[in-house]
């Protein structure tokens, strides 16, 4: 990707008169836009979103905004389809009139929505989207999710720590999610290079909640262990009917059911699941300790990767924008041309989040560095459990 060679000072008006013409002007206080699923089934991850972008409204605001300058996320459903995220983008480029958008929750949905936002030069930061291709969508897209092809291998890698003897893996995947497909192949792609047989690549949709006939020829494999590419409500329910069905293996799930909202889904045969994780409640850092303090303070349980993620999303604009209004103040100025120079600052800046620290390649591939994997313990009332991250 071609970075933006549009400098912050004429991007502020050094050269407006003779080169822009009257346009939108960035209000106060400043809008952000977060586009992710409040309903449909996605709504399980995207929950979790809006409640990490909420905290970091509240945290940084509090902390003085933009130099001074509060801030305000606009929220938009997505849905879980590509119209739904399509029509937020949209309403956040064209009627909330936003500097930035954190979203959308699945890849399948930014593959659509990202080229909106790409060709109006509106900056956007993935908190989810973990397939390949989504920074190379356009010089206006980044993410702060790392890439499923770094993450994934980890819980393929705890497995067989925990058990050496594996030999025969079967894989499920939603064949109807961009995330899923490309999850899968990670997947597909590690277990082989460890040396594991795949006996059966099973196919759904995530709208399926009847899983018989894949669950029965799965099994006829007889498999030792089980990987589960879905979403949580899919995904959810596909555990479940492989336990009743007698599987006891180990089974891996991906990061489309990472999210505690699943528990309710497969209840207590969510037990036991490995899933790669691309955040840690007890990961080092102030800042971390204090987004889980106000998360443990106010849902008395330990924050998950997806609400993790959400924040420093709109960390990361907020910094951004604080570097910008340093140069220039932001409130008041041409609303495009702060656009361009927060797409800039976003992919030049270092910032120490939830996730640790991270920043951006040229093309708004997230760098971090810390990754772990947990393993669903489910509590006696078979409703409600934690991920143990192991050691």
């Amino acid at each position: 990707m071609k970075p933006v060679t549009r400098k912050i000072a004429i991007a502020f008006g050094i050269l407006a008169a003779t080169t822009f013409v009257v346009a939108e002007k960035v209000a106060t206080p400043i809008a952000i836009g977060v586009s992710v699923a409040q309903t449909s089934n996605t709504a399980l991850l995207g929950r979790e979103q809006v409640i990490g972008a909420q905290i970091a409204e509240s945290f940084f605001n509090s902390r003085g905004g933009v130099n001074g300058t509060p801030f305000k996320l606009f929220f938009e459903d997505t849905g879980g389809d590509e119209a739904g995220a399509i029509n937020a983008f949209q309403t956040q480029i064209n009627k909330n009139n936003v500097v930035a958008i954190v979203g959308p929750t699945l890849s399948q949905q930014a593959f659509a929505a990202d080229k909106i936002a790409d060709r109006a030069k509106v900056p956007v930061l993935g908190p989810s989207n973990t397939a390949k291709g989504i920074p190379q969508i356009g010089d206006f897209i980044a993410r702060v999710s790392s890439p499923v092809s770094i993450v994934a291998p980890n819980s393929v890698r705890a497995a067989l720590k925990i058990n050496p003897e594996i030999k025969k893996v079967a894989v499920f995947y939603a064949q109807n999610d961009a995330f899923s497909t490309s999850e899968t192949g990670t997947f597909q792609e590690t277990a082989k290079a460890q040396g594991l047989e795949i006996t059966t690549v099973q196919r759904f949709q995530t709208t399926d909640s009847d899983f018989t006939s894949q669950v029965s020829a799965g099994l006829a494999t007889k498999p030792e262990l089980v990987i589960v590419s879905g979403l949580a409500a899919d995904g959810g329910n596909l555990i479940k009917q492989l336990r009743l069905a007698g599987y006891k293996g180990l089974i891996i799930g991906g990061n489309g059911l990472n999210t505690a909202n699943m528990f309710p889904v497969c209840q207590q045969y969510c037990d036991g699941v490995l899933i790669a994780q691309a955040y840690s409640p007890t990961a080092a850092g102030s800042l971390n300790a204090a987004f889980r303090t106000v998360y443990k303070n106010t849902y008395k349980k330990e924050p998950p990767q997806f609400t993790a993620q959400a924040f420093a999303a709109v960390q990361v604009i907020v910094e951004a924008l604080r570097r910008v209004d340093k140069a220039a103040k932001v409130s008041g100025a041409e609303l495009a041309d702060v656009r361009v120079a927060l797409n800039d600052a976003i992919l030049a800046g270092t910032y120490n989040t939830p996730l640790g620290t991270i920043s951006f390649d040229k093309e708004g591939e997230v760098n971090q560095k810390l990754f772990y994997v947990a393993q669903i313990k489910m509590n006696p009332d078979n409703k409600t459990g934690s991920f143990v991250y192991l050691k």
